[in-house]
Parts: C-alpha cells; structure tokens; sequence
C-alpha cells in the first residue's frame, strides 16, 4: 500500500501552513529534547550538560521548533536590518498574517454555510420546500460556473437532490461516473475555458531591483558609503576635483560592486528556490478518463473528472462524492479543526486541500482552481522559503558575540590612530609631523582628524568580517544576551551557507532526491541510522505471482489454470476483482492495462492471465452451480474484470489496513447471497481460517492441515516471496445492516473464513542495493530493515541486501517481530533497539516506538516511509525521507525529503550530500579566516606601530569579494567526494571548526603575517628600494597586497582538501572552481596594472611579480608540512569551555538574580 506526508503542503493547490509543523510544540509548551551528539565520531550518551536550556541560539534541531523559541534566538541577535540578515530564515510576521487570512476565509466560508443550514432548517420547520433556480447551461453544459461553485462553496445538499443527485450533477456537465470524461484535447481546453482550470494566481516574486535595495542595507556597507562620501569631499577639498576624488570614488565603486555581487547572488537563489517550488506544487495523481486509469498533474485537473480516493490522498479540487467506503477526510486544512468528518451520500461535499483519512472512494470534481476556497486561500498568501537551519542558528549566535568584539576592536584601532595623531607621532609620506600642537591649524587639524576617521572605519569595516569567524575560540559566549545594540556582521558566511544548501538542492534533484525543508540538508550529515522500507525501496516493487497453492496443491506453473477447480476459480476471480483498489481497462483489440498498488497489480495481472475453466463439480458445489454457469464464458479467455464485477454489488469494503495487515469486501450477489472476501498477510488470514477448499473443489477442515499451509508460507517466505492468502466466508443477508449508517459503521466478520489461494509474489532486490548498504556500514551509518512483511520474508531479503552478514545474525534481537517489540518496555525498548537490523510484521505505530527508542538512545535518525500511517515516524525522525512514487501526500508533507525514484541508492546519495554540506562550509571557513586573521593582524599591528596601513580599504574590499562571494562560490560547489563516506558522521554539535582546521589555518595565517609584516617593517632594503621614498612606498604595498591576494588563491587550493596531502585531486573536474581561480588571478593582473590610481597600487616589473608568486606557492609545500603535525582528539573548544566555565557560571547567577 502506498503512504504520505503532512507537514507543509507544498503541491500546487494543496499546500498546508508551515506553521502546522508547530502545532504540537505550541499547544504543550514543552522544550523538545534532542540526542547527544558525536565525539571523535563516536554517540555521545551524555552529551547533555554541554547543552544550555538559557541559550537562545542553541537549537540544534529546528525542524520543530516553536515559533517562540525562533522569535527569541532573533531579538538575541545583533542586526541593523533584520531582513537581510534573516533574508534565508523563516518570516514569523508574514506566517502570522498567513494565519489570519486563513481564519478569516474559514470563518467566512462557515458564515456562509451555518446560514444556509439555519435557512434549510427553518424551511423544513415551516414546512416550505426549497426551490432551486433551474441551473442556467452555460455552452453545451447544463450548469453554469456561479451556480456550480456556489452549491459545492455552500455545500448545498438540498439542491444537489433537486438537480438529481452526483448522477444529476454528472449529466450536466457531460461526464460518465464510472468511465470519466473522454479526456481528449478539445474536450479538455473546452471545459478549462467554460469552469477555469486548477491553478491560481500566485503572487509575483521580488524584483531584481528590490534584492539591490536590500543588499545596500547593511551596516558595513552603510559605513563604507558614509566614509567614501566624506572621504570625496575631503580630498577633493585638499587635492582638488582632477585627483581628489580617486579615493572616495574608488570605495564607492568597490562598494557598489559589492551590491550588485550580493544582489545577484541573491537574486539566482530567490529563482532557484522558486523553481524548487513549483517541483513540490506538481503532484501526479490518477484520474479516470475514458475508461482507463491514467496519472495526470494536479494543474490538468478539470470540472467533470472522477477522481479515486485513497488513504492519504489529498483532494485535489472541490467535489462531490460518488462512491465511499467508510470515508473519513481530515478537514484541519480549511477548517482549521482537527475533526475527522466522515463522508456518505448525506454529506457528499469535499473540500480541496484536505486529506484522506481513512477508507476509500471516488469524487466528481465540480470547482477548480480559484473557484475552490482552497484557491482562493492560496491566492491570497504566498508560499515562504524561509526556514531556520541549525547552523544558520549557530552562525547567527557567533555573529552577535562577535559584533561586539569587531565595535571593540574598531574604538581601540580609531583611539589608537588619533593618539598618534594629536600626540605628534603620525607622520607625512617624507618624513614631516603630521600634526603639532600649536601650530597645525585648526582646519587642518579636523581635516587629519576625519581622515583618519574615514580610513580607520574603511579598514576596520574591511576586516569585520575577520571577528565574524573567532567562532571556537568564543564559542563559549553565545548566552551574551543583547537586544537593543545595533551592528553589522558582513555576510560571507551567511552567503557561504545559502550557495551550498542551495548548490546541494539541485544537484539532489538530479540525484532523485527532492529537498523539502533545508535543515534536513543539514542534518542528513549527521545521521548513523537509516530505517528504511524494503517493497520498493530496497526492491525494485515490480512484483508478480510466482507460486501458489490452492487447496494442498502447489499450481506450477502458478497461471496453469487446468489444475484449478471451477468453484475455485470463480471465487477467487471474485475475490480478486471486487477485494481490490486497483483496476483492468480491457480495450478492443488492445493490450489490457491493470493500474494499482504493485501487490494489487501482481494479483490482478496472475487473475487475468489464468484461462479459467469450468470442470467437474463436487456435491458441495451443485447448490452454487446457478452461479458459476451465468458466468462460465467469462473464463474461458481470462478473468474479465468488469464482467465479473458487474455480476455483484459491494455493500461494505474494509480497505486494507496496516496494522491489521489486511483488507475485505462484502458482496451481494444476483441470487441475493452474500460473500464476504478477505486478502491479506498470509500467516494472519490463514488464523482466521476454519476451512479450506480443495483441489476437488469440496470443503475441508483446515485444522490438520495447518501446519502443511504454515510450513508453505515459510518456505515461501524463506525465498524472499512476499505471501498473501485469499478467503472467503458466505454470510446471511438478513444480518447485514440495512441503514446506510449502520452499514457504514459495520465491522466485516473475521472469523469462519474458507481458505481459497495462498500466492507468493516475487518482489526482486534493486541493482546496487548491496552495495549502498555496504557504502553506509562503512560510513558509520547503521541500515535497519522495517517492513510490514513475514518475519522470514524480510530476513531472506535483508541476507540479499547485505543488511544482514549472514544467518548466525538472524536471531533475536537482531532479527525481532514488531508485536514483540511493541511489548516490552519503554526501557526495554531504548536497549534492544540498539540491536535491531529487521523488524518484520511491523505496524507504523511500532516504525514510531523504534525511532524514538533510537533518538533516545543518541542516534540521529533517518526514516523512508511511503504510508499515510508512516507520517508519525517520519515527523517525528530526524530526517524523514518519503517516497515520490508510491508515496501518499500526507507522507510526503511529513517528510523533509523526497526520494523522487523510491531506490535505497538515491538515499546513500543523500547521505552524502549531507555531509559534503557541512564539509563544503568548514571548507570556506577555513579559506575565509586564514585570510581574515591574517588582514586584520596586518593591519592592526602596522596601524598601531606606524599609524600606516599597508592594505587600504578599496583593496579590502577586492580581498573580502575575494573570499565573499568568489571564495564562497568556489568552494561551495565542490562536488561530494567518497572520501565523506570513509569518516564517521558529524555530530550536530560538534565545533564548527575542527582541531585540524584550526592547525591548517593558524599554519598559513601565520606564515602569512611573518612575511608580510616583514616586508611591511624591512621592505624596502629586503627589495632594494630607498627609504622614505614615496615611490618605495607604493611598491612595497603593492607587494604586500599582491603577494597577500596570491596567497589565497593558492590557500584557496588547500582548503579544498583540509585532511589530505593532495590538495589537487579532482580540481580538473569542477570547472566552476577553476574558472573563478582563472577570474581572479586575471582580475588581479588587471587591477595591479592598469588600475593604480584607484586601488594606491604601482605597476610591478616581472622580478617583483615573481617574488609575489614564489611567497604565495610556498603555501603549499607548508600545508603539506602542516597536515603532518598530528592534532588531539579533543575538540580546542572544549578546552575553551572548561577555561571560561567560572565566567559563565557567574554572568548566569549574576543574570538570574536581576530576574528574580
């Protein structure tokens, strides 16, 4: 059976609320407890008291956290525009005003209907009929659009009646309830333009021109705006306009620059997230068209359509009710009530948007599209891509701490420079005091005092982005709680975050796997256990009948149809076309397609293909002979579906059900006499069985024979067959209800039942299985098999898998059945689970009890299902992954991610693309603050020791668009590599900057400021030039800058591969790396050449180029040198912890006795 999702409906007109993902943590109020996390690759069990309830940022699982717990981390943060730092997180304001247009269209819609119930109701009382308007046709219709929308928007049931019903209804608007609409072309774009078509209006993306008025909103680049304006006015006060404006106009074009970068950047993931969407919107469901069975967009749905109803389905437009059995829909969606209303012919009206939750049907689409309040709902709001990732969270928390200690760094940098100034320390290009008391005059005095100011604010704002990554160091400090203090955090990290999630997303997309909430990118990294499905997922779901008893007698080959009995035959050819949700079109002339689950499939296709016939009758089956011989014909050539279909009615039908493993339907026949047929689990039905039919066609008990069917399903099962028994019982017509409602609420009898087949159904292993299993042991991730399935069955396939090693594993509790699971105790639970492999005759709610056993236990937890009944489990997992093509919508709305091909293959891939997120992040962190430590030391210490910088601004900001935008598009689009499956999973955690991150960069960094401080203090008679010469000067800087931008372009190179020697492996292959290195180094040719006047650069001959580039490439032999060094196991963020423990001990008791 299929399954599906339920946690923000994304799918074209059946989105649901993001906010319904918050439901549960809202109404209990209660903190959401999260397991440990990994050490040195290993589960942490109690990793517990490094966890702050107190500390905002510390939410390490976001996929059901509160709205207040989001609202709080953001008045932590320091941020001069909210929007733009928040720009890729979840909108709180709008998801409010989100909610309150649904209340007021729910409202609006119950106003309607309440008011049309208390008018019928008044009618009924005064004994005044209702007439209805004869509809007014409309074209070749017998209804027109107003009066159809508004009897399905009123739910009008007095004037369905009056118009005759849904058969009525069906005449009007020309469609066939049991063969639909013809559905060819014309047809369709007549009845689009006549009732409108399933789309509605979405509202318009932001405009390129709206992402260029948020990048410049930032505090850094404000800063830099200010400065480059006082600084035009400044020199072209003191230099005049021809060469006075260079320096402010050149950091107003590297700022501008910068915008436009940042706009872009922003500008092609708003589109990209947006094409992400209308991928969730399309959902594929089946239609009846012309007989047949088809599977169509929910965009192509029509007026007039007949649409099947299953457990899990969404209703994909407003309609009324054809048929159902015991049908209950989840109307949560429009009514904002979590009422399940059940469906019957006296209240047939269903709303789009709404789920299936139980029980089966088919509806007469009758409003589409903006017609449906569902539409109009739609219309009305747009869809959020914002969502919180946990290491946005992290980050977010860093930046705030360190935004103060970028305000600190820049007083201390701005106090430091007027110092030297009005002291008389600072000093002119030859040699002359730059101020003397008494006799500088005032405005000249001001004049310094501003440009330094403007100089002081350029290179600090230039580096800001430098404190922005001292995360492990600070990691400590994360409870600093400030809320009114306003500064700026350059974005490169944030950019860096965006470009890799967004980078992953669509290469998973070709890797089949759809992402549906970005954490889950994340988080997939971190996961040591995947509980998977085996139909479908582990196998290829392409089942057929390839063994089959009847009576004690083994069919072989199983469609030798010679071997069965005629009253055999025929009840099993009823059983199979009435007991099933599937369905047989039986063209003329044409192959017969059989559409359904794939169980159903095998069954009816093993039906269908068996040539029936009709032999010798024993005594027992003369009664039933007026029965078989009205029928004997449609035998001879097969089953005939609809023949045999039409020969009975169905008065009640159980769909199958997951926890009880099977499915029934009870049958009215021509002569009156009831059959009751049940399909199920083989094991459990045959329990039920009291009698069987043999190979003669006569009753036998079945009680001596038991054991000989058991030993056949294990036999069966022990060769990886899936095994399904079909029985029947007759039944009394006078014990049958004869209410509707009675019928509907009437539990089909169990017991009695007559034992007619037993097949078992091949269901192959997928090509490469073994090997993603044996991919995931290897990298720490244990797979655990959960299947519906015999216990035997799901053993056979888990050997052929690799899931097991070999039999002597097949023992409990490697091996366990999920009754006995379900029966231990919640601490019995948490121990055994931990030994799981298989789980066989599991139900959902046993799929759930093993998942948070497993979370308790410190796993972070990956979950396939396909079920409506899976969604608990995949909510309540750490990444649920559900099926994109046997899954239900309910399934998939539950779910983070989409295995768009259901291949266990494609989860591996997942996996590790996780990881390579996470890499491709520690990667850029590494890149940017090797060159931020080394920028900001240069400068702070040649600031504060000359009172000169040899990195000015214009040239800081080419190195931070460098390892901004550049940097963080090079390296966040490096492809996952099999190395990421060699290492154990990376605990949710665990310091952002590992212990060999810190040895790589603090290695380069400082080989990086001993040189170049160097060449800063004994450049000029290291490189021959004369002292105190201008132009000495200028070269020397030049050098400076241009042997620092080299050295990350070839860092760039080393932060590639932070744990291996060959730093060069792959780089070939990712082109978009080498084009941006190829960029950058031409782009710094050019600005070092021809660009001087801007940048206060000097053209350099080829020997000083070569000094620059021999500087640089010594990184690489270094790096290789460092990764020698060997590192602790010990995260160095630890040993901070423990050093600052009493600090934050006391800043909390201090905090929580102002409180109290």
């Amino acid at each position: 059976m299929a399954s599906g999702d339920s946690d923000s409906s994304k799918n074209g007109l059946l989105p649901t609320s993001r906010s319904g993902r918050h439901h549960l943590d809202m109404e209990s109020g209660a903190k959401v407890r999260f397991p440990a996390e990994f050490v040195d690759g290993k589960a942490s069990k109690s990793d517990d008291h490094h966890h702050d309830d107190d500390d905002p940022f510390d939410i390490a699982h976001t996929k059901n956290a509160p709205p207040a717990t989001l609202r709080r981390w953001r008045q932590a943060a320091l941020v001069l525009n909210a929007s733009r730092r928040f720009r890729y997180t979840l909108d709180l304001k709008k998801e409010e005003e989100k909610d309150s247009r649904r209340r007021m269209i729910r409202s609006h819609a119950q106003v309607i209907r309440a008011a049309l119930l208390f008018k019928l109701a008044g009618e009924r009382e005064t004994g005044l009929g209702t007439k209805v308007t004869p509809p007014t046709p409309s074209g070749d219709y017998g209804i027109g659009l107003e009066p159809l929308v508004s009897l399905t928007r009123e739910h009008n049931t007095s004037a369905l009646q009056q118009y005759g019903g849904v058969k009525g209804m069906s005449s009007l608007i020309k469609t066939n309830l049991e063969k639909g609409i013809d559905g060819d072309e014309a047809d369709l774009v007549y009845r689009r333009n006549v009732f409108g078509s399933n789309t509605y209006p979405q509202k318009k993306g932001r405009s390129f021109l709206r992402f260029l008025w948020e990048a410049w909103q930032d505090l850094t680049l404000i800063i830099l705006i200010i400065a480059a304006a006082v600084s035009l006015a400044l020199g072209i006060k003191t230099e005049g306009l021809a060469h006075g404006w260079y320096d402010g106009g050149s950091i107003a074009f590297a700022v501008f620059l910068v915008i436009i970068v940042t706009a872009v950047s922003d500008y092609r993931q708003s589109l990209q997230f947006q094409n992400l969407n209308e991928e969730k919107q399309n959902i594929q469901l089946e239609v009846m068209r012309g007989g047949r069975t088809v599977k169509i967009s929910i965009f192509d749905i029509v007026v007039g359509d007949v649409v099947p109803l299953r457990i899990g389905d969404q209703v994909p437009a407003d309609g009324i009710l054809i048929t159902g059995h015991s049908l209950a829909i989840d109307e949560s969606s429009m009514t904002g009530e979590s009422k399940i209303v059940h469906k019957d012919q006296k209240a047939p009206f269903l709303m789009s948007g709404c789920k299936i939750a139980d029980g089966v049907g088919t509806m007469l689409v009758t409003s589409v599209g903006i017609n449906t309040e569902w539409g109009l709902l739609m219309a009305s709001i747009s869809e959020d891509n914002g969502e919180e990732t946990p290491l946005q969270v992290r980050l977010n928390g860093l930046a705030t701490f360190i935004g103060i200690v970028g305000l600190t760094v820049a007083a201390l940098v701005l106090a430091v420079l007027w110092f030297r100034y009005f002291t008389g320390h600072s000093k002119n290009t030859d040699g002359s005091v730059e101020f003397e008391a008494g006799k500088t005059s005032l405005s000249k005095a001001v004049d310094g005092a501003v440009k330094i100011f403007t100089i002081a604010v350029s290179e600090v704002s230039g580096c800001l982005l430098v404190l922005l990554f001292y995360v492990g160091l600070f990691d400590n400090f994360r409870t600093i709680q400030v809320t009114i203090v306003v500064v700026a955090v350059p974005e490169g990290l944030p950019l860096a975050v965006t470009l890799t999630l967004a980078y992953s997303m669509r290469k998973m997309m070709a890797d089949k796997a759809l992402v549906r909430r970005l954490s889950a990118c994340e988080t997939m990294g971190s996961a040591t256990t995947i509980c998977s499905d085996k139909t479908g997922t582990l196998t290829l779901n392409q089942m057929t009948v390839v063994e089959a008893y009847v009576g004690r007698n083994k069919i072989h080959p199983p469609d030798d149809s010679s071997q069965l009995h005629s009253l055999v035959s025929t009840l099993l050819s009823e059983g199979i076309a009435q007991n099933t949700s599937g369905n047989v079109f039986e063209p003329e002339g044409g192959e017969v397609e059989i559409s359904g689950s794939p169980t159903e499939k095998a069954i009816l296709s093993w039906a269908v293909k068996v040539p029936f016939q009709l032999a010798k009758v024993c005594t027992f089956s003369f009664l039933y002979l007026n029965i078989y011989s009205a029928i004997k014909s449609a035998f001879q050539l097969g089953m005939k579906f609809n023949a045999i279909r039409s020969e009975s009615m169905i008065l009640h039908v159980f769909p199958f059900n997951s926890e009880k493993k099977r499915g029934g339907v009870a049958l009215k026949g021509s002569d009156s006499k009831v059959h009751i047929h049940w399909k199920g689990a083989a094991e459990i039905v045959l329990d039920s069985c009291t009698e069987y039919l043999d190979s003669n066609g006569c009753l036998q008990d079945i009680n001596q024979d038991k054991d000989f069917f058991k030993a056949a399903i294990d036999g069966m099962a022990a060769s990886s067959l899936r095994c399904v028994a079909i029985a029947y019982r007759p039944y009394e017509l006078d014990k049958v209800p004869t209410e509707e409602e009675n019928l509907s609420q009437w539990a089909l009898p169990e017991d009695s039942l007559v034992l007619l087949a037993i097949v078992g159904i091949k269901d192959p292993c997928r090509l490469g299985v073994k090997d993603a299993v044996r991919l995931c042991t290897e990298a720490g991730v244990k797979v655990r098999m959960v299947t519906g399935d015999n216990l035997q069955t799901a053993k056979a396939i888990a050997l052929e898998c690799g899931i097991l090693c070999s039999v002597e594993d097949a023992t409990e509790p490697n091996i366990i059945e999920g009754k006995t699971f379900r029966e231990l105790s919640e601490k019995e639970r948490e121990e055994v689970a931990q030994k799981i492999t298989v789980m066989g005759r599991s139900s959902p709610n046993d799929k759930l009890l093993l998942v948070q056993a497993l979370r308790k236990g410190g796993d972070v937890v990956a979950v396939t299902g396909d079920g409506t009944n899976d969604a608990p489990a995949l909510h309540e997992a750490d990444i649920g992954l559900s099926m994109g093509i046997q899954g239900t919508e309910v399934a998939k709305e539950s779910s983070d991610i989409i295995i768009l091909d259901d291949n266990f293959a494609s989860v591996v891939k997942v996996v590790r693309w996780g990881r390579s997120v996470y890499a491709n992040i520690q990667k850029f962190i590494q890149f940017q603050l090797t060159v931020n430590v080394a920028a900001l030391t240069i400068n702070v210490v040649a600031a504060i020791s000359s009172g000169r910088v040899p990195l000015n601004a214009v040239q800081l900001l080419w190195v931070n668009l460098i390892m901004d935008t550049l940097g963080a598009l090079a390296l966040a689009t490096e492809p996952p590599t099999d190395d990421l499956m060699h290492r154990t999973p990376v605990g949710r955690r665990a310091p952002l900057i590992t212990n060999i991150m810190w040895r790589n960069l603090l290695i380069q960094a400082l080989y990086q400021v001993v040189v170049l401080l160097v060449l800063n203090f004994l450049g000029n008679s290291i490189l021959g030039l004369k002292e105190d010469s201008t132009q000495a000067a200028g070269v020397k800087n030049t050098i400076i800058f241009n042997a620092f931008v080299f050295c990350q372009i070839f860092n760039e190179f080393n932060a590639r591969k932070p744990e291996e020697l060959n730093v060069f492996s792959g780089v070939t292959k990712n082109y978009l790396f080498m084009g941006i290195i190829g960029v950058t180094f031409v782009l710094q040719i050019l600005i070092i050449q021809f660009l001087g006047t801007f940048t206060k650069t000097v053209v350099l001959d080829w020997k000083q180029w070569l000094i620059c580039f021999g500087i640089a490439i010594i990184s690489w032999p270094l790096a290789i040198v460092g990764k020698l060094i060997p590192v602790p196991k010990t995260p160095f963020s630890q040993y901070c912890r423990h050093a600052f423990q009493p600090c934050r001990q006391l800043f909390q008791r201090s905090r929580t006795s102002r409180n109290t």
